[in-house]
């Protein structure tokens, strides 16, 4: 659609009646400076127009967040999934935000079964991230992860035993790590300690201390593509062992849990267990 330049419509029609083509020339240049100016201005408004865009995504995704605020051996939260974790592939996915630094082991997700660490993610002292599969771990060379949020992604499957670390949308090389191997059921999932045994002897060095949010699962492999769009703030709404909007939160000890709406958060109404 063409829009009409008022401000110059009379002055082009009066130099076209009564001079010659230097007036010509002027009036051409006239229209061409308002033709841009009137781009850099849609320009600018499709830019801020894609920034609200994408900071509501954000929000709507987050949705509610936890707040571990302080380093101890007690706080923690269990997460009641959908169905049992009898699991031969998964996509596991987090966004979390951490102030912890230095040379210190922060566990980011736990799932542990009476006997076995069934699967359990951790950024490790050196600052890679890993994945623990009732065995030695798979680790993976990532950018510092430091106290702005972060959206983090695992991928595993027991056929190929392919394995592969998504850090904001951005894939690692992929791992071979514990083929044949399946996750089994019967088990709890924590977020903020590693239970060393059944739902016990945690350690507060190894605690979690910061904001954890968005935890998401399927038993399945997401392709890469869906990968980049939940990074970017993208509701699938189709998580079947753990969506965030729905999954059961006990919290316990100080963790606080928060709800986002309108760009702030807000305490929720739901008070964490003494």
């Amino acid at each position: 659609m063409q829009k009409q330049h008022k401000g110059y419509s009379s002055t082009i029609t009066h130099a076209l009646a009564h001079t010659n083509a230097g007036y010509k020339s002027l009036s051409a240049a006239r229209i061409h400076i308002c033709t841009s100016q009137e781009l850099r201005s849609v320009n600018m408004k499709l830019i801020l127009s894609m920034f609200v865009a994408a900071v509501l995504l954000s929000d709507v995704e987050a949705g509610r967040s936890l707040v571990f605020p302080e380093e101890t051996a007690s706080s923690l939260v269990e997460l009641t999934p959908a169905k049992p974790l009898s699991l031969d592939a998964f996509t596991l996915c987090l966004r979390f935000a951490t102030e912890l630094k230095g040379k210190r082991e922060v566990i980011l997700f736990a799932y542990r079964t009476q006997y076995f660490d069934e699967l359990n993610v951790w950024r490790e002292t050196d600052g890679r991230l890993s994945l623990y599969l009732s065995g030695p771990g798979a680790f993976f060379e990532v950018p510092e992860l430091g106290p702005l949020a972060n959206h983090v992604c695992l991928t595993w499957e027991s056929l190929t035993g392919r394995t592969t670390m998504y850090v904001n949308g951005r894939s690692s090389a992929s791992q071979i790590y514990q083929r044949g191997h399946s996750v089994r059921p019967g088990g709890k999932v924590i977020l903020g300690q590693d239970p060393d045994n059944f739902l016990g002897d945690f350690q507060a060095e190894q605690s979690f201390v910061g904001e954890i949010f968005g935890v998401n699962m399927w038993d399945h492999v997401l392709p890469s593509v869906a990968i980049q769009l939940l990074s970017t703030g993208e509701d699938f709404s189709d998580a079947n062992v753990l969506d965030w909007a729905t999954v059961t939160i006990i919290p316990t000890g100080s963790v606080v849990e928060f709800q986002k709406r309108s760009l702030d958060l807000k305490p929720s109404t739901h008070a964490p267990f003494e």
